[in-house]
């Protein structure tokens, strides 16, 4: 089977030869157009620090790609920050922007015959954006997180942006002083990553994971950890794996593995904003999901980690006792999950 099945369609043939004069362009070489050509959808911005470390991510990715025999081409997508739209006439973009990043995604893929796709998110909308597409298209396909932040600290205490929320409501209520309402501002948010609770955005990192799109252990690592890199060129060749076995995100989203992400979901005490978009992804995919399976799953699984918002510690602490993988085995032994669904590695 030729690893190049879509794209071979415009790099093959006599006809072709423009095609190939403008890939050249880019870097390819003669060998090169009989790879599989593999996307690589970046959405890195500066809009948000949940964004701003992705850039060298997608350069990782890239050299995974192309070290595993693959020709990566990289392209953008759009963010929006909902911690700065919130409370404005902004936030009527926010659930819109997760649609235009699946369509972009989708766009690019399918206009440039795209043989796999490797999706790099860091907020809110990016990420299930990105998931959409992915189920769509059902070319092969892996989601890489962009990482959590780590917490701000003050006065012996983690923060997270909540803090700041919390800190205005306890201002206005006279609780606090103003230089205290600066202090936790200035604190909250230390440098590049997604917000650092259980809030969405390790709230989907988390059900990739467990749905298996994503690797082991890399939803809740930090933004910044040594290893991030490491993990995101791993699943560039590991998609390119995928793409010689002609594993689709069909395979993988199915009925069981969309399960097993909302029994995780519901143990680490999830956003409620994965509801929304788990039925975007599952109406993509063609699985039937409705919101009463949201509530059978609930009443099933307990709450077994103490993550903010409502509890104490933060994405990087969970990472440090086992993250994702130490829930699941939890999950497992209860009868609450059920190990053998495919994942992006063919396991």
């Amino acid at each position: 089977m030729p690893q190049n099945l879509r794209s071979q369609t415009i790099t093959q043939g006599v006809r072709r030869s423009p095609n190939r004069a403008m890939l050249r362009a880019t870097g390819f070489e003669d060998a090169d157009f009989t790879k599989p050509i593999v996307g690589v959808a970046s959405a890195h911005s500066t809009i948000t620090p949940c964004n701003m470390g992705i850039a060298p991510l997608a350069i990782e990715a890239e050299a995974g790609i192309r070290a595993a025999g693959g020709m990566p081409q990289l392209f953008g997508t759009i963010t929006i920050s909902d911690g700065i739209s919130m409370g404005t006439e902004g936030m009527k973009y926010s659930l819109v922007s997760r649609d235009v990043i699946a369509d972009s995604i989708e766009t690019v893929c399918n206009a440039q015959s795209m043989d796999g796709v490797l999706a790099i998110g860091g907020c809110d909308k990016n990420m299930p954006g990105a998931m959409i597409a992915m189920a769509r298209i059902n070319i092969p396909a892996i989601f890489v997180y962009g990482g959590t932040i780590k917490p701000g600290h003050l006065n012996g205490q983690d923060l997270t942006l909540v803090s700041s929320f919390e800190a205005v409501g306890q201002y206005s209520a006279g609780r606090i002083d103003e230089a205290m309402l600066y202090e936790v501002e200035r604190n909250a948010c230390p440098g590049a990553g997604s917000c650092g609770g259980m809030y969405t955005a390790n709230t989907m990192s988390s059900a990739f994971e467990a749905m298996g799109m994503s690797l082991m252990y890399s939803s809740t690592m930090s933004a910044l950890a040594p290893g991030k890199a490491e993990s995101t060129a791993l699943a560039g060749k590991v998609l390119v794996e995928a793409i010689h076995k002609q594993i689709l995100p069909r395979d993988i989203i199915t009925r069981k593995s969309i399960e097993n992400a909302v029994s995780v979901i519901m143990a680490v005490g999830g956003s409620t904003n994965a509801v929304l978009h788990f039925l975007a992804i599952t109406h993509s995919a063609g699985v039937p999901w409705t919101l009463n399976d949201f509530d059978v799953i609930r009443e099933r699984v307990p709450v077994l980690c103490d993550l903010k918002p409502s509890g104490r510690y933060v994405a990087t602490d969970l990472h440090a006792a086992g993250g994702i993988p130490q829930v699941m085995k939890m999950l497992i032994a209860h009868d609450l999950f059920k190990g053998d669904s495919l994942t992006s590695t063919g396991d």
